[in-house]
């Protein structure tokens, strides 16, 4: 079962949240937070696999709570997945910058928060379709320092490419005609060589440095 903690500052949309995602075979919502603080409280207590998180919210806000549950040295590290109704640029920017592993909006339906839950506990990323455009466009035109391209192989580029383009594990693997196994190998060196806290931040890198979108990548 994949445990989830749901934070929020409006009941109804948790408990909305909560209906939907216990409806499926696979996922047990096993806390809620009605604030960043709570948020803390919660998943330092039941230790969830993934965090659904609002950014607005009181007393700490969700931005400043992925900070904290994305810390380096945190005993317990849960993948947080952003739903929100903002999709500014600079939400996105600032929650990938934070460490968050995919973001959805409020308004995406049932399916969709499902399958950014499985995605998040799977390593997987989730992006809700309608801010795509604009998160890669912000990541593709920030300031932020990347590492060099250089330090990647040929095969890991290759990975780092199709992954930026939204494709799941197995779907780099048949595409590149290797396994599972070997695409998830790749991505822990990639993460490393980069120091990515997820996948999200290997996209954002990608984007940043022209490797993805039609751009030249860094010599």
């Amino acid at each position: 079962m994949i445990q989830v903690l749901l934070a929020d500052d409006q009941e109804i949309v948790r408990t909305g949240m909560a209906m939907i995602l216990s409806a499926e075979s696979d996922i047990e919502v096993v806390a809620h937070a009605q604030d960043g603080l709570q948020a803390l409280e919660m998943s330092a207590l039941h230790r969830p696999d993934v965090v659904l998180m609002d950014i607005r919210m009181p007393r700490l806000d969700g931005l400043d709570a992925l900070r904290q549950l994305t810390r380096p040295h945190m005993a317990h590290r849960p993948q947080v997945v952003m739903v929100t109704t903002f999709d500014d640029e600079d939400y996105l920017t600032r929650a990938v910058e934070a460490g968050a592993c995919g973001f959805i909006l409020k308004d995406s339906g049932p399916r969709l928060l499902a399958e950014a839950v499985r995605a998040a506990a799977a390593g997987d990323a989730m992006v809700s379709p309608s801010i795509t455009v604009r998160l890669l466009k912000q990541l593709r035109t920030s300031s932020s320092r990347a590492a060099p391209a250089t330090r990647l192989s040929p095969r890991e580029k290759d990975v780092v490419m199709l992954l930026a383009e939204g494709m799941t594990n197995a779907e780099i693997a048949a595409a590149l005609s290797i396994t599972s196994g070997t695409v998830k190998t790749h991505l822990a060196n990639i993460q490393a060589k980069l120091a990515a806290r997820n996948r999200v931040e290997i996209a954002a890198w990608a984007w940043r440095t022209g490797l993805a979108g039609g751009g030249t990548a860094m010599p």
